[in-house]
């Protein structure tokens, strides 16, 4: 009996690990992209913007981990045929698509529940991202540049989520560096995964096989330069300490285009801000150089 008891409740450990690994945790990097408001407006250490930051964070992170539940049980087949992908719970078998199923309708109730706790706008931007994220998977993420301009979407949304979450304002110029930062990033994903399985066509996304290296790298080239001019108006636009700032967005655009064409990275940005030194440290000396901008005023 006991052996039974321990035998069960290893089984449960072992689905829980796999439901938390198939939610994609290190993705939820890209969330923090809801406290941006509040950072940028100087309260981000009051107690109430805080809370609805980070409730709002918790809102997309469940959301966005439901539409990668639903999206690796469309994949599940094609999945099995990537050499990183396959090791996914869903693709290797480790968790089962009815699990995984009902997980998914758990995290969306949850993720809407907290949404609406926090306000009627910020449900309508997880309930939008649901929608347009669910399209995506099921038919638009075979639809070339529309792909792309999806996934940018996704981070513009983000952002105005945690705006709508802790009552900041929103300027036009931050709306367009949002957007350039997320092309940049969604082009630079594309181009990767067009690299790794460039002499195995039958194993790319179907999309894919619209896109050339070539193309890709002048897109890039062209988000790049308007990525860099977005994120200076809006800084001119500002306090004049925001000037400060521009060194270090060029720095880091520069050096994640440098992972990208010579090291060969790109495929999964949250990895690159988590495992690279330097555009780390150059997120984190952003972060504190704008806090301290902020803070002064």
């Amino acid at each position: 009996m006991n052996r039974v008891m321990v035998a069960a409740k290893k089984n449960q450990a072992n689905m829980m690990l796999n439901l938390l690994l198939e939610m994609r945790p290190k993705q939820w990097t890209k969330n923090i992209l809801v406290f941006a408001s509040a950072l940028f407006s100087g309260n981000i250490f009051l107690t109430s913007t805080f809370i609805n930051a980070f409730l709002a964070f918790i809102a997309f992170s469940f959301i966005s981990s439901t539409v990668y539940i639903i999206n690796d049980i469309v994949d599940i087949e094609k999945d099995r045929q990537h050499p990183d992908k396959c090791k996914r719970p869903l693709a290797s078998g480790a968790l089962s698509v009815p699990a995984a199923v009902t997980s998914a309708i758990f995290l969306c109730f949850i993720s809407l529940t907290i949404a609406f706790l926090i306000n009627t706008e910020v449900l309508f931007i997880v309930m939008l991202y649901f929608i347009i994220n669910l399209f995506y998977t099921l038919r638009l993420k075979h639809v070339v540049l529309i792909d792309v301009m999806i996934i940018a979407s996704g981070f513009v949304l983000r952002a105005v989520c945690g705006a709508f979450a802790t009552g900041g304002v929103i300027t036009s110029w931050f709306i367009l560096c949002i957007l350039g930062l997320s092309l940049f990033l969604a082009l630079g994903k594309r181009r990767h995964e067009l690299v790794l399985f460039n002499d195995i066509p039958e194993k790319q996304r179907k999309v894919l096989q619209h896109y050339s290296v070539e193309l890709l790298d002048q897109l890039m080239t062209v988000i790049t330069g308007l990525l860099l001019m977005f994120f200076s108006m809006y800084a001119a636009s500002q306090e004049s300490g925001m000037m400060y700032t521009i060194p270090l967005a060029i720095y880091g655009v520069f050096r994640y285009y440098y992972l990208i064409h010579k090291k060969n990275g790109g495929g999964k940005p949250e990895e690159i801000l988590l495992n690279d030194k330097h555009i780390l440290a150059t997120v984190i000396m952003f972060g504190l150089v704008v806090v301290l901008i902020k803070t002064q005023l």
